[in-house]
């Protein structure tokens, strides 16, 4: 119960609700429409998908300036490309923002002559933005991650193999004579010709299935960005169908509408599986 108050005491969980049961009326709207129902039921679930995106645009007024004040808290960071992700992925949260609060107000009347398919787009390019620098902040992570358990495993393969042995003249270990190294050089007068390597198919495929191993254990020892990489990676494909770049239809908007929103909330419910800083 205190999970909970504390949950619904965030106008931030509530835009989050929100916005999970619009995009389930726009999963819904989709399978009536496939499944040929009447056109009143269809029309109910639009007309609610609209008034739950409208709900959300006047919870969002002022974030424009809560995603400032984040972008001035990352310039600080000492990570030179965080930094830049970071700071430049909110400050276009805050246009994408101030574009949608100017959108809400040509959809309730105040501004009736906006042109709001023009800002609506407006506000996708940013939003878009926003997600493609998030997601090159995941993918910086993760690679700074894996590099760092690379190492570790290599460090502890090679504290392994460093073990001494002793030598001794029964396993044939005992290093070689001056005389016999001597003859040995006698015998190959010219050093062998050295031929460039050519990593064959099979070797390619182990070194991919050992980066794939790697991978999987940074994300599993890293909820949070996990959690992240799938919530922008869902994200991602509701500006580029809404600009046009990618469309995929509404029926998976809406599920990767939903899927985010439920992740979304997930890092609310529980803040230590928000991705820092």
């Amino acid at each position: 119960m205190e999970t909970w108050v504390r949950f619904n005491s965030q106008s931030q969980a509530k835009e989050r609700l929100c916005r999970a049961a619009q995009y389930a009326c726009t999963l819904l709207g989709y399978t009536l429409q496939r499944g040929g129902v009447g056109t009143d039921l269809l029309m109910t679930v639009k007309q609610l998908e609209s008034h739950m995106s409208l709900t959300r645009k006047l919870m969002r007024l002022g974030n424009s300036a809560e995603a400032l004040e984040a972008a001035k808290r990352a310039v600080h960071l000492s990570d030179s490309i965080l930094r830049l992700c970071i700071t430049v992925a909110h400050l276009n949260r805050a246009m994408y923002f101030a574009c949608d609060n100017v959108l809400w107000a040509g959809k309730t009347g105040l501004l009736p002559k906006l042109d709001q398919n023009k800002w609506s787009q407006r506000s996708y390019r940013y939003y878009l933005f926003a997600l493609i620098l998030n997601l090159t902040r995941d993918a910086y992570e993760i690679a700074l991650l894996m590099e760092r358990e690379s190492r570790s495993c290599s460090s502890a393969k090679a504290s392994l193999s460093s073990t001494p042995v002793a030598l001794t003249p029964e396993n044939g270990d005992l290093p070689a004579t001056p005389s016999s190294a001597s003859g040995s050089a006698s015998a190959s007068p010219q050093p062998p010709l050295l031929l460039p390597v050519v990593p064959s198919l099979p070797a390619l495929s182990q070194r991919l299935r050992r980066q794939l191993r790697l991978l999987a254990a940074v994300l599993r020892s890293n909820p949070p960005l996990l959690l992240d990489l799938l919530k922008n990676t869902c994200d991602v494909f509701i500006p580029l169908d809404r600009l046009g770049i990618y469309t995929t239809g509404n029926g998976f908007v809406g599920a990767c509408g939903l899927a985010s929103s439920v992740l979304s909330i997930l890092t609310i419910l529980h803040p230590w599986l928000k991705l820092k800083p």
